[in-house]
C-alpha cells in the first residue's frame, strides 16, 4: 500500500506582501525575524524598534523578573539608515537565560502550556522544553520588532493605532474609552485605559504576586485614521485577518470586534447603525461594528477587544502527569513569570495590528510595494515623530 504523504507548510510566517516571518526559541541565542515586502527608501534606525520593544521588555515589578535588555540588531536589508527592498533581518539576543528549573519539569508537562501538544506533534526528543521553546511568548519579541517597522510604515496613511489594558482580572473600566485614553496607557505601569485605575490594577497585582497566582486581562485597541476599502471579499477580509492575527499570540483566548457578542442581546433595531453625513462625508453613527462591514474598513476607527488568559506558569502546586509512569504528579512552576501577561502583551497586539493594516494597504496600493518617494518620507517621519512624542514615558522613556 502507498503511503499519503501530507504536505503542510510550517506556520511561522503571516502576511501577503509584507510578509513577516519569526524565528528563535524563549532559551535559545537570540529571537529574530524576516521581514519581506518593506519598500527600498524606508528610515529604519535600531532606535525606532527599541522604542516599541521598551513596552514589551521584562525586568520590573509587574511582569517577569527576567533581565533581557531586548535590543534590537538589524542585520541585512538596511543600507545606510534607508531600507534597500531586500529582505530586512532583525535579532534580539538572550542575555538572561536560565534553563535550570526546566530540566526537573521536562517529564512532567505543565498545565495550561502548550509542552504536551508540541510533544504530540513533533516527539518528545524533539521537543524544546526550556521555556516553552517555540510556544514560548518570548517569541513575540520579534513581532514587535515587524510591528515597529509597520507603524512607521502606516504613518504614511496617517493610521495610529493604540492598547490599553480595559479589566484586569475581576477589575473592568466601565467607561467610554478613546484613542487617547489607550495611547497615555503607555505612561502607566499597568497599562490601563485610565490613569485613576493604574493604582488600582497594580493593588490587584500585588494581591496575586503575593499569592503566588495570574489574572487574566482584556486589552481594547482603537485605531484611528483608517482608510477606506481595506480588506478583500470573502475569505481574505480585514475582519477573518485581524483575527488571525490577534489569536496568534501566545496566550490569546479571545477576539470580539465592535460592540461584539453584546449584539447578541439586541435587537436588530436598536444595532443597526444608522448613516449621517458629517462635514460632506458619509459616516456610521454609532460604529457599532468596529470599524469594519462586509470585512472591509469603512473609514471610522477601528476598535476591538482581545483576552489574555491568565499566566499558566504560578507558584501554586498543581497536578500533571509524569510521562515516565503515566502517574499523577504534582508540580510548582519556580520560573520567571507575569503575573499577568496581558500587560506586556498590550504593544504585540498592537504589533498584529500593524503588521495586518500595512499588508492590506500594501495589497489596496495605498503603500508603495517597490520604494517610497522623498516626499512619502518626509510624511512619514513627521507622523513618527509626533507619534512618539504623544507617547512619551517621562523619567522611564526609552
Amino acid at each position: 500500500m502507498k503511503r499519503l504523504w501530507v504536505i503542510s507548510m510550517p506556520g511561522n510566517s503571516f502576511g501577503k506582501i509584507f510578509r513577516v516571518t519569526t524565528f528563535g526559541e524563549s532559551h535559545g541565542p537570540l529571537v529574530g525575524v524576516v521581514i519581506d515586502g518593506v519598500p527600498a527608501g524606508l528610515p529604519i534606525s535600531e532606535d525606532d524598534i527599541n522604542y516599541e520593544l521598551f513596552f514589551r521588555r521584562p525586568g520590573g515589578y509587574f511582569v517577569s523578573p527576567r533581565r533581557e535588555l531586548d535590543k534590537a540588531r538589524i542585520v541585512s536589508g538596511v543600507f545606510n539608515g534607508k531600507s534597500t527592498g531586500a529582505p530586512i533581518t532583525i535579532i534580539v539576543e538572550n542575555v538572561d537565560v536560565d534553563s535550570r528549573y526546566y530540566e526537573s519539569i521536562k517529564y512532567t508537562p505543565r498545565p495550561g502550556h502548550a509542552d504536551l501538544p508540541y510533544i504530540f506533534r513533533y516527539g518528545f526528543d524533539n521537543w524544546d522544553y526550556r521555556g516553552g521553546g517555540r510556544a514560548s511568548g518570548r517569541e513575540t519579541v520579534a513581532r514587535v520588532v515587524a510591528g515597529a517597522i509597520a507603524k512607521k510604515l502606516l504613518m504614511l496613511l496617517n493610521t495610529q493605532i493604540a492598547g490599553c489594558i480595559e479589566s484586569l482580572g475581576w477589575i473592568r473600566i466601565d467607561r467610554e474609552i478613546t484613542f487617547l485614553d489607550a495611547l497615555k496607557s503607555r505612561c502607566r505601569k499597568t497599562r490601563a485605559c485610565r490613569e485613576d485605575y493604574d493604582s488600582i490594577f497594580q493593588n490587584v497585582l500585588e494581591t496575586i504576586i503575593n499569592e503566588g497566582d495570574s489574572v487574566g486581562a482584556i486589552v481594547r485597541v482603537v485605531v484611528d485614521g483608517v482608510p477606506k476599502g481595506l480588506g478583500e471579499p470573502v475569505f481574505d477580509k480585514l475582519k477573518a485577518d485581524l483575527a488571525k492575527a490577534i489569536m496568534s499570540i501566545p496566550g490569546v483566548i479571545g477576539f470580539e470586534l465592535g460592540i461584539g457578542f453584546e449584539a447578541t442581546r439586541k435587537r436588530g433595531s436598536e444595532v443597526s447603525d444608522e448613516l449621517v453625513v458629517i462635514n460632506n462625508e458619509i459616516r456610521w453613527k454609532h460604529n457599532f461594528y468596529g470599524g469594519i462591514l462586509g470585512g472591509i474598513s469603512t473609514g471610522e476607527q477601528i476598535v476591538f477587544k482581545c483576552a489574555f488568559k491568565p499566566t499558566s506558569s504560578i507558584r501554586k502546586p498543581i497536578k500533571t502527569i509524569d510521562l515516565r509512569t503515566l502517574e499523577e504528579a504534582m508540580i510548582t512552576v519556580e520560573g520567571r513569570h507575569d503575573p499577568c501577561i496581558g500587560i506586556r502583551g498590550v504593544v504585540v497586539v498592537e504589533a498584529m495590528t500593524a503588521i495586518t493594516l500595512v499588508d492590506h494597504a500594501m495589497r489596496s496600493g495605498l503603500i508603495p510595494s517597490t520604494k517610497l518617494s522623498q516626499k512619502d518620507v518626509e510624511i512619514i517621519e513627521n507622523g513618527w515623530k509626533r507619534y512618539r512624542s504623544l507617547c512619551q514615558h517621562g523619567e522611564e522613556s526609552p
